[in-house]
């Protein structure tokens, strides 16, 4: 059975995750550790996400 979390501040986390939205913003550039980089894009308006390949090893 899937769950679903609906709480502010509950987190997903997997190797592939699908969005879904009425409204996505525009692509924003992250700093995650030293010289690597990341992307954000935020979903509004109906949003919703689904882990499409989980993670290989969980820490």
């Amino acid at each position: 059975m899937n769950q679903v979390y609906t709480n502010k501040g509950d987190i997903i986390k997997g190797e592939t995750i699908v969005g879904e939205a009425r409204k996505i913003t525009d692509t924003i550039i992250i700093v995650k550790t030293g010289r690597h980089k990341a992307q954000r894009v935020i979903l509004k308006d109906n949003a919703m996400c689904r882990i499409a390949k989980k993670l290989k090893f969980i820490k």
